[in-house]
């Protein structure tokens, strides 16, 4: 796996990430739309620990800066 995520697009993933497990938390989202929405935030954090998503090489992206 080659790392095709730059700076940027982590921390926005992480945020995001972040923000859906807070919602989850107060019971602002619930139910199994809750359960939907909180995989796709773990998904989301994941990709940006591992800096490489699999969409992105699907659809030729690299926000990655290059060396």
């Amino acid at each position: 796996m080659k790392a095709n995520m730059g700076t940027a697009d982590k921390f926005i993933r992480v945020l995001i990430g972040v923000l859906i497990a807070v919602l989850y938390y107060l019971n602002v989202i619930s139910g199994t739309t809750a359960i939907i929405i909180l995989a796709i935030g773990i998904v989301l954090l994941i990709t940006s620990l591992v800096s490489f998503c699999p969409l992105y090489t699907l659809l030729g992206i690299n926000t990655c800066k290059r060396k």
